[in-house]
């Protein structure tokens, strides 16, 4: 859509105190850059806002004129919701400031913060909530999925701890939705993903957490996978909730904290975090240490934040990606071997499969308290594939993950809506399974023209919502 075709678009700039951002700025090309180098979408607007009333006002202005709207808080989506080629981009990046309130154990945080916003200012007073495991991801898109991270076992995930926000509606209202005011648009916001407006402001029930954690990586050869990962299942089958687990195959990344000599090298890593007291966490963890003859292991105290940045380097901006993801209850004799097999043929350095240890607080939130799809799951794998810009093998990759991704359907009990790539509407509604009737009642409610579409979208026009 061409901007001459807009009509109004510069009343739009003189009413925003944020700035408008039209593809004949410079600054247009850096503007509508995201995360996953992937993507490349050209808005037509992009509004940069200062404020919730700039956001309000690009909103009206956008259904006014029918224009589907796209938000943008961190562009960490690999699927590049952050971004539309026909209507108007809402980018929250101004939009990041933090406060906590330590005596209410909440934390105020505008709608365009990252995780590490986040962090730095409730770790001053020993308190945090669960956030991503790469400091640069979005608070938005990762709390209106689900919300999956170190702390999830034990504080619940990111969206478990939403207890209020600020959103600008399809109709250009700001309102503010808790327990009391419209509970059940809490409850979609608790995991419906960006579907039913733009918010502006998140309140976290925060939690006592650090400022030290027992947390780093222990890292195996890939070649003794099928050894460490049976033992690696029995010692968590009990776990307790303090206990944070990843696995991660893949192939050793260039990072400062691993050794030069192992770079490039096959390995299956267990990245953990001990959130509970320390001593009691050295006892627990240290036969993770000791499968079998680990290549490294940096398991130490060390302040929650920096265990928040250490993976940042494996996940640059401008990469290109592509994923997918299967929930799944156990991990089984045939699990695992589904999971060395499928990561002995990984197809590029910077491609990886992190596999999330559920279970814990997140297995004992009722179903109705959030739109979560994956409550009761054991795990989640993420099948991460990613390669340099400038290489011409997307397909190869591709392939890979997509073949993965098949091999362990069988085992699927669901999807995780944030790491949905391109599986479309099907892919979606089978991720909500029985929340899908629901959430599409909701949409309907308040956004039935569905302007708000850029996200893993609940289209209020699909016939067969009440066949879920």
């Amino acid at each position: 859509m061409d901007i001459l075709t807009i009509s109004g678009s510069d009343k739009l700039a003189d009413a925003l105190r944020g700035d408008l951002i039209t593809p004949a700025d410079q600054l247009y090309d850096e503007a509508r850059k995201v995360w996953n180098g992937d993507i490349d979408r050209r808005p037509p607007l992009i509004a940069r806002c200062a404020d919730a009333a700039d956001v309000a006002t690009a909103v009206t202005f956008a259904a006014e004129r029918g224009l589907p709207i796209a938000v943008r808080g961190g562009g960490h989506s690999v699927a590049g919701q952050a971004l539309c080629d026909d209507g108007v981009v809402l980018d929250l990046s101004m939009m990041r400031a933090v406060r906590v309130e330590p005596h209410r154990r909440l934390a105020q945080v505008q709608g365009g913060a990252l995780w590490r916003d986040v962090d730095r200012a409730t770790q001053a007073h020993r308190l945090g909530v669960t956030g991503g495991i790469v400091s640069e991801t979005g608070v938005g898109g990762l709390t209106l999925g689900g919300g999956i991270g170190h702390l999830m076992r034990r504080c619940g995930l990111t969206a478990d701890n939403l207890v209020e926000a600020d959103l600008v509606t399809a109709d250009g209202r700001c309102i503010t939705v808790d327990a009391s005011a419209d509970p059940e648009l809490l409850w979609g916001l608790r995991g419906g993903g960006g579907n039913f407006g733009a918010v502006v402001r998140f309140g976290f029930r925060l939690h006592d957490v650090g400022p030290t954690v027992l947390a780093g990586m222990i890292i195996y050869p890939l070649a003794d996978a099928l050894s460490v990962l049976p033992q690696y299942r029995d010692l968590i089958a009990d776990a307790p909730d303090a206990l944070g687990t990843i696995l991660n195959l893949r192939l050793c990344p260039p990072v400062a904290a691993i050794p030069e000599r192992l770079h490039g090298t096959p390995i299956v890593a267990i990245n953990m975090c001990w959130s509970g007291d320390i001593e009691e966490g050295h006892a627990y963890v240290r036969p993770l240490r000791n499968f079998g003859r680990p290549m490294l292991d940096t398991v130490a105290p060390m302040q929650y934040v920096d265990l928040q940045q250490m993976v940042d380097g494996t996940s640059r901006p401008g990469k290109h990606y592509y994923w997918r993801s299967v929930d799944f209850e156990r991990l089984t004799d045939q699990v695992i071997g589904t999971i060395v097999e499928h990561a002995s043929r990984i197809t590029s350095p910077l491609s990886a499969v992190p596999v999330y240890h559920l279970g814990g607080a997140v297995g004992r939130v009722p179903d109705e308290d959030s739109a979560f799809g994956s409550r009761h799951a054991g795990h989640n794998i993420n099948m991460f594939g990613a390669w340099e810009p400038d290489r011409d093998d997307r397909d190869r990759h591709v392939a890979w993950v997509r073949d993965f991704s098949e091999a362990m359907a069988p085992h699927s009990v669901g999807q995780y809506v944030n790491f949905l790539s391109d599986e479309g509407s099907d892919g979606v509604r089978a991720a909500y399974g029985h929340r899908w009737r629901r959430l599409v009642a909701l949409k309907r409610r308040v956004d039935p023209l569905n302007l708000f579409r850029y996200n893993y979208n609940i289209d209020p026009g699909r016939e067969d919502e009440g066949d879920a």
